[in-house]
């Protein structure tokens, strides 16, 4: 778990110097001695490019195009094959290792060196590999290069040192498995089959030595041809020829009698004594039809001729289904035991399977106990044991796409009990239908030593593990055909989940769904049955409410907020059959089990028949008690605390007096369109319509050409402006440092300006603003402010930055009734772009977090003497630098630009422009090495790192960098 752990933090992990250090208390903050300057700040920076190579860390998932599959019965671990040259080893839950061949040629057939660590790969470009599986990576010990025949089938029996490898020709070569070279053993086809055969057998599609005598090999062609060849007298024993072509031969384990599988769905079995012909021929999924003619059949591909000693022969295989029948069926298994005929349907066609023994000896009686299934996209493993075979549950973490991928997040340097406790609960979560036995796949281990036995293969890869599964469509009642508007929405799950905000530390976890819902879950290691509270929301904006600069300008920011504001659920004018949400939270007592349970959910509502807009961004603090949405109509503020609505505004009310757009007023629409028409996209049109709103973002700016207005009040913050001459640098690592002075950074401001154009030709363009990232943290809400208090930082497409500053109480019991009160504080920072991100650094350039709440189980014990109180952490400023360290700084980044702002003098230390050919999908300010980083993922495909460095010197000295 140590070790899964630090994969888990990857590039996050930092020393404790590189992390602002945790005090207890308060979430508010501390007095300020004298507010910092830009001479105040020196960041040391210490990244260079070597930080930001490429490296293996985590391969998760289920293997592209498995082609083949093979199980060492005494080590008990499996390997799988790919078409693009890949090999999965599996072996107990947590063993997983992945290699690949440098050809990249498509893996045609696997077999281990059984209990000696090795494993021998036949490859479509006709090589073969030996690899050793006894190093810390498995690695190619040695290549053999087929040039003038092309493999089809290989056979190596258990502990011999032989080979067989058969060919396309019909030919048979033997390789020596200790020097993996060719032995000059050649078995040719045509003193295989009888001198008076003249056509060609066909590829060998089997080899295999008699379970009664090794020195009998038996070698199967592909017309139908089957010849036991004695490798000692160099001779044939005796050759079968049958009409339909051969798939697969099993042998019973006494080597008297072997099973074959054809072409016509057909099964026969040959008794050595009287080769002549098949003993028996059945067809298990075809009937003789009513004029006497047999139905036709598919292919049996592959059969198992297992014996056990306590009951009948088992008879397992793959295809064989009549024509008539498999119209619409799917893939299938079939299990013939004594008179018992059991069909198991896949969901995905049949690549390849094993029947897994208690022996690895071909003589003995098999005693079979499970089948091993590798199919297209998934992997099953049946248990034999029990009548009515289930299936394992898989422990591997194969496959997350039960349902579509909607939403990934990332989160390092997680408490360490966070891990173990997901786990165990999640293990624990009711699973039916499943095997109760234990998984048989139990070979590897993870560190040397801890087997009796020197023979285990140990691994060292890393991998995914589910720890826990949530379910959030538990939460809603299930919808009644046609009651509802949840069908109008989306065409496929009204459930599907959009984005997740999670505080590791409190456990809090925040869901956003695609039917504009919000659901709050809090971790419990207990069960509870308690009933969801819900909260409705009426977040509605249009673009014809706006009005003009002239007309407000005798107004109060907030003098009539019903005129271009949201409206709070039950106000006047909302009408009760549009104020619905769009899905119905149940409204009884809900018996949630261990693990994350449902607290509160809020909904945004439908209003004049049109339906909520879908939430755009989304985040939640802990220690502050709030929880934050937005979307293209306005912002929404929770105190989930005392499970109230503490803030709904429109976007435009949110800049109050300081809005820099001329906002101007438009024509109203002629006529609603039709409910239907304003139902939101499904989900297959959300992702590419969210990329083209992220690429239009920018451009809707910079088209705006007619009469412009420079934003003069953003470029006299920049500390810039004046005589002192300032470096500041935000580079790429591969790339030298740019040295920028004050006249290149004004033209740079001077080129970008953004205004509402007053023009005729503008007047119909869309002016909508969407909230599209949240940060809450200790900041400036203010020039002015002396002390750094709870803010709401607020980021839309437009490219604004505004803060919001909030007021709360400090003592638990005021907190639990006292009302919160936040509003805009008229800050307003501009960006190109639509903004993406924020983070906080003090002043020698460590990250800042959040403040949180200590978790405690909200269904634990109860203590009368010492009654539960919240226990909130802040971090404060690191101390190495106390002359600064009451201020702070911020990194915005948006899809274009990322800009270093002092806080509390805002101050815009440094302007990046990212991009301009393309535009940001994701970024992020990430600890590197004991440093800070912005990492970025562009649109078209790149990934940059920008790193911060910052020496400001005062007017008397020489600018440094």
């Amino acid at each position: 778990m140590k070790k899964f752990r630090k994969v888990l933090d990857g590039l996050s992990s930092s020393s404790p110097g590189g992390v602002a250090s945790p005090s207890c208390g308060s979430a508010a903050g501390t007095p300020t001695a004298h507010a910092p300057t830009p001479q105040d700040i020196h960041v040391q920076e210490t990244l260079v490019s070597e930080n930001f190579q490429i490296c293996k860390t985590v391969r998760h998932g289920f293997p592209y195009q498995p082609t083949c599959l093979a199980f060492d019965p005494v080590q008990k671990i499996l390997a799988i094959g790919s078409r693009t040259g890949g090999i999965r080893i599996l072996g107990r839950p947590g063993v997983d290792c992945y290699s690949q061949h440098e050809s990249g040629a498509a893996v045609l057939q696997l077999q281990f060196l059984i209990n000696e660590g090795a494993l021998v790969t036949a490859c479509a470009d006709d090589t073969l590999h030996l690899w050793n599986l006894r190093q810390r990576r498995p690695a190619i010990l040695h290549s053999l290069k087929f040039n003038r025949e092309r493999i089809t089938f290989c056979h190596l029996p258990f502990q011999s040192k032989w080979l067989y490898v058969g060919t396309e020709r019909g030919n048979t070569h033997i390789v020596n498995i200790e020097s993996f070279v060719l032995s000059g053993y050649v078995i040719m086809w045509n003193k295989a089959i009888e001198l008076a055969t003249k056509a060609h057998p066909g590829p060998v599609v089997h080899l295999s030595d008699s379970p009664k005598d090794e020195g009998k090999l038996l070698i199967g062609f592909e017309s139908g041809t089957v010849v036991q060849w004695d490798l000692r007298a160099k001779k044939v024993d005796f050759r079968i020829y049958y009409d339909e072509a051969i798939h697969s031969v099993s042998w019973h384990h006494e080597g008297k009698q072997f099973m074959c599988s054809h072409s016509d769905g057909s099964l026969t079995m040959w008794n050595l004594r009287n080769t002549a012909r098949p003993i028996q021929i059945t067809y298990p999924h075809g009937k003789i039809l009513k004029d006497g003619r047999k139905e036709s059949c598919k292919p049996i591909l592959k059969v198992e001729y297992k014996t056990s000693r306590n009951s009948e022969p088992y008879v397992i295989f793959s295809g064989g289904l009549s024509y008539d029948k498999s119209g619409g069926r799917r893939p299938t298994l079939t299990i013939m035991h004594g008179k018992a005929v059991t069909v198991l349907e896949m969901d995905h066609p049949i690549v390849e399977f094993l029947v897994l023994c208690d022996t690895p000896y071909s003589n003995e009686i098999q005693d079979p106990y499970a089948v091993v299934v590798l199919l297209e996209k998934d992997f099953i493993v049946v248990d034999l044991t029990q009548s009515n075979f289930p299936i394992f549950e898989n422990p591997y973490p194969m496959d997350i796409h039960e349902s579509p991928v909607t939403c990934t997040a990332y989160f390092a340097e997680c408490p360490p009990d966070i891990i173990p406790i997901l786990y165990s609960i999640g293990a624990k979560q009711k699973k039916t239908g499943y095997s109760h036995k234990e998984w048989p796949v139990s070979g590897g281990t993870w560190t040397l030593g801890s087997q009796t036995y020197p023979e285990i293969i140990t691994f060292f890869e890393i991998t995914l593990q589910m720890l826990y599964k949530l379910k959030t469509s538990k939460v809603f009642e299930k919808p009644k055909a046609g009651e509802g508007r949840a069908g109008e929405l989306v065409e496929e799950d009204p459930y599907a989940v959009q984005m997740v905000s999670w505080c590791p530390h409190s456990r809090l976890f925040c869901v956003v769904g695609i039917s504009a819902h919000v659901i709050l879950y809090r971790f419990s290691k207990h069960d509870a049955n308690t009933q969801i509270m819900s909260l409705e929301v009426r977040l509605q904006f249009d673009s014809e409410d706006v009005i003009s600069p002239s007309e407000a300008e005798n107004n109060p920011c907030f003098s009539d907020p019903s005129s271009h504001s949201p409206q709070p659920p039950g106000s006047p004018g909302s009408g009760t059959q549009d104020s619905l949400p769009c899905l119905k939270v149940k409204n009884r007592p809900v018996r949630m089990p261990p693990g994350y349970q449902a607290e509160l959910v809020v909904q945004l509502q439908w209003v004049d028949g049109e339906p909520p807009q879908q939430i755009t961004s989304l985040d939640i603090n802990s220690a502050y008690g709030l929880l934050a949405f937005g979307n293209c109509n306005g912002l929404t503020v929770v105190d989930f605390l005392q499970k109230t609505i503490l803030m709904c505004m429109g976007t435009l009310d949110l800049y109050g007096a300081a809005d820099p757009y001329q906002r101007l007023t438009r024509s109203p629409r002629k006529n609603r369109q039709s409910t239907s028409d304003f139902c939101m996209r499904g989900l297959s049109h959300f992702y590419s319509d969210s990329k083209k709103r992220i690429r239009t973002s920018y451009q809707s700016l910079t088209e705006l050409s007619d009469n412009q207005v420079s934003m003069d009040m953003e470029r006299s913050k920049s500390p810039t402006s004046g005589n002192a001459t300032h470096t500041h640098t935000l580079s790429p690592p591969n790339s030298l440092h740019r040295i920028v002075t004050s006249d290149q950074t004004e033209s740079r401001e001077n080129s970008f300006s953004r205004s509402r154009s007053s023009s005729v030709s503008s007047i119909d363009r869309d002016t909508k603003e969407s909230v599209t990232t949240l940060q809450f943290g200790e900041s400036y809400g203010r020039k002015g402010d002396a002390l750094p208090t709870a803010c709401l930082w607020v980021g839309t497409s437009l490219g604004v930055v505004l803060l919001l500053p909030i007021s709360i109480p400090t003592e638990e019991e005021e907190r639990m009734e006292e009302p919160i009160t936040m509003g805009p504080s008229g800050t307003v920072l501009m960006l190109k772009g639509s903004v993406l991100r924020f983070a906080f650094l003090d002043c020698g350039g460590a990250l800042i977090q959040s403040p949180y709440e200590v978790w405690r189980d909200p269904n634990g014990p109860e203590d009368p003497d010492r009654p539960r109180r919240r226990k909130l952490v802040n971090f404060s400023p690191s101390s190495s630098q106390e002359a600064c360290s009451d201020g702070h700084l911020a990194v915005v980044c948006s899809e274009k630009q990322a800009k270093v702002i002092l806080m509390p003098t805002q101050a815009v230390l440094f302007t990046h422009n990212i991009t301009e050919s393309s535009f940001l999908l994701r970024a992020d300010v990430v600890s590197v090495c004991n440093s800070v980083c912005l990492a970025c993922f562009c649109a078209n495909g790149h990934i940059m790192t920008l790193r911060y460095t910052v020496c400001l010197s005062h007017p008397n000295h020489d600018s440094g960098h």
